[in-house]
């Protein structure tokens, strides 16, 4: 029996168009990566009409190009050569990502060109035939790879924050114009201190800061702390460039060379650094992995534009653990989602994303446990989050700027603690505000 119509070149349920790599599982399934149609095929026992699992006919899943070889793991999900794309995709419950080479065809450690075949071994290490790099590369699988260094808590619908915050930090200690915050999952705080060119330290539970980290820096924007305790700053402003401070250590070391300074970092599961360049709009990566110093844009075209390929003034940034970026969008008040390797997105938050809420420069963008966004709107002076009932306002929300414990003055980043807890740089009122979550609204 032959399964599929070779002789029909075609994009029908029974043909296929230049076939390569197959799998048959214990149920005697047969999967097929149909290239010259980017799409992988299923044909169930005995059928000669296929299923499109992923690809071209299969909406909601993802874009292909000439993928060349398939695998199922242990659970029945799809491991997909993307040939074209230079690339591995992987699948789960949460649908597919790419898994490696997530940034285009060349020949560095994290990279591939013209990919033809993977396959696993008992550890679940990646082995993958490296075509047009004459090579065979071995991804290793990151031990609890979905770890993350901050925090994200779950919320119910109606969780609440009290109006009045606490004054966490003020401007005798954190200076004028604080601007980036981030809280670890132990509970520390690093805060950048621009007027007085440092990042200060908290421990849980302490008042004052415990370390200031100031050795070489300019006016930093924005911190990022990953779980081993790497400490990421931008020093761009004059510098040029992301410093890393080991964990405890004294000294920097360049981690990534920039156009200017970074209005957002983040480092994300699979060691790559994000710097969001407000005046260049564009989003910079760069992997951690090797020793190149060449970084990747990942958004934006480098000209101000609305288009969804383009960022306007971008500031906070987040990458969730299926890779896909989230950019707070000061110019073009909104936020825009761009999914795992593409470069256009779609619009998540503002005027432009009906049912959602009207933004007026976000500067900070974070996701909590659910994947719920919540979003610092900047020159509405207030917080907004989303839940599954849609956007509302949760802190600040008179919309107007004051100095109360209940307001905010053009505020830019926001943290949470492992408590559910909101840090804010409230940055014209020059302090850190924290809003303590009401009790019995987390699940």
């Amino acid at each position: 029996m032959i399964t599929g119509i070779l002789l029909v070149v075609a994009l029908t349920s029974a043909s296929l168009y230049n076939p390569r790599g197959i799998f048959v599982d214990t149920n005697l399934n047969l999967y097929v990566a149909d290239s010259e149609n980017d799409r992988i095929q299923f044909f169930p026992p005995g059928q000669l009409n296929g299923i499109t699992l992923a690809g071209t006919g299969a909406p909601g899943t993802i874009a292909l190009l000439y993928p060349t070889a398939v695998v199922l793991d242990a659970d029945g999900y799809l491991f997909i050569v993307d040939c074209y794309y230079h690339r591995i995709i992987g699948s789960s419950s949460n649908g597919f990502r790419c898994i490696a080479a997530c940034s285009g065809a060349d020949s560095t450690s994290s990279q591939l060109y013209y990919p033809l075949t993977l396959s696993f071994d008992s550890y679940g290490n990646i082995f993958v035939t490296d075509q047009d790099n004459h090579r065979i590369q071995k991804f290793l699988l990151s031990t609890n790879s979905c770890t993350v260094s901050y925090n994200q808590p779950k919320f119910s619908a109606y969780a609440s924050w009290s109006s009045n915050a606490i004054t966490f930090a003020s401007i005798g200690t954190v200076g004028a114009a604080p601007y980036g915050i981030f809280v670890d999952v132990n509970n520390t705080v690093y805060v950048a201190n621009q007027a007085n060119s440092l990042i200060q330290v908290w421990l849980e539970g302490s008042n004052i800061p415990t370390r200031n980290i100031t050795n070489g820096l300019y006016l930093p924007y924005s911190i990022f702390v990953t779980i081993n305790g790497d400490i990421y700053v931008d020093n761009g402003n004059l510098n040029q460039r992301v410093d890393k401070w080991i964990l405890n250590g004294t000294t920097s070391s360049s981690a990534m060379y920039v156009k200017q300074e970074c209005f957002g970092i983040f480092v994300d599961i699979n060691n790559n650094l994000y710097c969001s360049m407000y005046y260049v709009h564009q989003v910079a990566t760069k992997s951690l992995n090797g020793n190149s110093s060449m970084w990747i844009v990942s958004a934006g075209t480098g000209c101000a534009g609305s288009a969804s390929n383009q960022v306007y003034y971008p500031r906070g940034i987040f990458v969730d653990t299926d890779l896909n970026l989230y950019v707070a969008e000061c110019g073009n008040n909104r936020v825009q989602l761009f999914q795992s390797g593409q470069v256009t997105a779609m619009t998540v938050a503002g005027d432009a994303a009906a049912g959602t809420i009207s933004l007026y420069c976000p500067s900070g963008v974070v996701l909590d446990g659910n994947g719920y966004l919540f979003i610092v709107d900047s020159y509405h002076h207030r917080i907004v989050a989303q839940s599954p009932n849609g956007f509302r306002c949760i802190i600040g929300c008179s919309a107007v700027a004051g100095s109360t414990s209940s307001q905010l003055n053009n505020p830019s980043h926001l943290s949470f603690d492992s408590y559910g807890n909101i840090f804010v740089t409230d940055r014209d009122n020059s302090r850190v505000q924290k809003f303590i979550l009401i009790p019995n609204t987390t699940y």
